[in-house]
């Protein structure tokens, strides 16, 4: 999981967006720079759509599966080819399957007791949720006693602030509902939303 943060440091979270909206959707993003996203297991029938979005959207596209809480979560998204799983939860029985079917998986957590349960687990790479609750330099004190963790930060994040995160030692981030204008979308403006979303990838990778 940290080789597929490290090459895609902003994903896009896709929650409640229609299957007719999907892939113009995640296309505008995809040519604004973005190329790993995230469909959340709390849309209807998110199962269905990462298969939908794999057969329609370029083949270098990374589709993950997001908000897997339980087992039976992981085994609909692994049977969906999710290319990854997140969650926003540390449990250690979701975290083993990952692991003994080799799922690339990103954990959860906020408190460092979430930060140990993660790592006895064996990952080290952990999403830290909800990241707007804490400031973006929370990450440096959870460091102190976890100098092997690394943290991307999701829940808040927009890409006003996205930079500030990175700058503070979190190797990625996950961005949501924030990373298009509700207006355009609405109104299905593609092209605004590859626009806007190819300055912010520019804006990252000049000041970053």
């Amino acid at each position: 999981m940290n080789n597929i943060i490290k090459q895609n440091p902003v994903i896009a979270i896709l929650r409640n967006i229609s299957r007719e909206d999907l892939i113009p959707y995640m296309q505008s993003i995809y040519d604004g720079g973005i190329h790993a996203f995230e469909i959340s297991f709390s849309t209807i029938n998110a199962d269905s759509l990462i298969l939908y979005a794999k057969k329609n959207m370029p083949s270098d596209t990374l589709i993950g599966a997001g908000t897997i809480l339980t087992i039976e979560d992981a085994k609909k998204a692994q049977n969906a080819y999710a290319d990854f799983m997140l969650s926003p939860a540390a449990d250690p029985k979701v975290m083993k399957y990952c692991t003994d079917y080799k799922i690339p998986f990103l954990p959860g957590a906020f408190s460092p007791t979430d930060v140990a349960v993660c790592m006895e687990c064996g990952y080290h790479t952990i999403k830290l949720f909800p990241a707007n609750e804490a400031s973006p330099a929370y990450r440096k004190s959870l460091n102190g006693p976890f100098p092997m963790a690394n943290f991307v930060a999701v829940g808040g994040i927009s890409p006003q602030n996205a930079l500030e995160y990175l700058k503070n030692g979190y190797i990625g981030v996950g961005i949501g509902t924030s990373l298009a204008d509700p207006i355009d979308f609405k109104n299905k403006n593609w092209a605004k939303i590859c626009s806007s979303t190819k300055s912010f990838i520019e804006h990252l990778r000049k000041e970053g």
